[in-house]
């Protein structure tokens, strides 16, 4: 079945993580609203995760669009180093385990979701909004709400600001958040470590009563570049590229391939939370078109 649009029909859609790139995603996400499409469950990781939490508390893309478009990106990086110099903050990742705090990111993100009237995931219909976070005290993937069972915390209670954080903390960048459950403290970061794009949470279910559009922050994976390395700091990003997208590509095959906007963001970097308005506005327009081109021959 081919849609070009006109009246409202319900899909289920999974955002992919990227870091500050998640602009893109807004961008694609006005297009797709255009179009009459709107979601009824959502997935996410990382920045995917915020996303998919401000349109599962009621945000419209233009709404969304204002938020980002107003807020001062650098602002949210809260140092875990009380001196700005190179070397302290490196000391600071050593004994810290992270560059910035990430407070001010769930600071944020509860404060935008609360003018909503969502603080926990009691505010959102069951099944609303899942996301990805990576346990590594435990060595296992955290899907949240649900696993928060496994911890002895009542799903329902959690904040969604604090899980969104959680998918959101990025490696050395972002301190690790700490889970206290019934069997001790773990450390919780990016989900992008294990899944940077849970489209596998919707054939999990077993029970797609809806389409399932996905948004992903990269290139098709047969276009994906070869890693240059001879030293430790490629040799680092490397490792944690394959991470982060081996999981996904295995999963996805040519039946998913026809339902996922690929977004190509070359030239930006994860964490380049110091980008101007014009490469804002660049990231939104270029996931825009995306879906633009995308939404043109999408058939379900």
């Amino acid at each position: 079945m081919n849609r070009s649009g006109g009246g409202n029909m319900l899909i289920d859609g999974v955002f992919s993580g990227g870091g500050i790139k998640g602009f893109a995603l807004v961008g694609a996400y006005q297009e797709i609203e255009e179009k009459g499409y709107v979601f009824s469950r959502l997935a996410g990781t990382s920045a995917g995760s915020i996303v998919a939490a401000f349109i599962a508390a009621g945000y419209k893309s233009k709404e969304i669009y204002q938020l980002l478009d107003e807020l001062d990106t650098m602002k949210l990086l809260d140092s875990t180093s009380p001196i700005d110099f190179a070397l302290f903050k490196w000391l600071a990742v050593f004994w810290k385990l992270g560059l910035y705090k990430g407070n001010a990111l769930e600071t944020w993100i509860n404060e935008k979701l609360a003018l909503k009237g969502v603080v926990t995931f009691a505010d959102l219909p069951n099944q609303t909004l899942r996301v990805v976070a990576s346990d590594i005290t435990r060595g296992r993937m955290l899907v949240l709400p649900d696993d928060l069972k496994k911890y002895g915390i009542h799903p329902k209670h959690f904040p969604v600001a604090r899980a969104i954080r959680m998918s959101c903390t990025i490696p050395y960048f972002f301190q690790p958040v700490k889970l206290k459950g019934q069997d001790g403290v773990s450390l919780i970061v990016d989900g992008g470590v294990l899944s940077n794009f849970p489209m596998w949470l919707f054939d999990r279910d077993g029970r797609r009563t809806r389409p399932v559009l996905g948004i992903k922050l990269s290139p098709h994976y047969s276009e994906y570049p070869k890693y240059t390395i001879h030293n430790s700091f490629q040799l680092f990003h490397a490792l944690f590229q394959t991470m982060k997208d081996a999981h996904d590509a295995r999963y996805i095959s040519r039946k998913h391939e026809k339902n996922i906007i690929f977004i190509k963001t070359n030239g930006t970097s994860a964490t380049e939370f110091e980008l101007n308005d014009e490469k804002k506005h660049a990231l939104v327009e270029t996931g825009r078109k995306a879906a633009r081109e995308f939404l043109k021959k999408w058939s379900y």
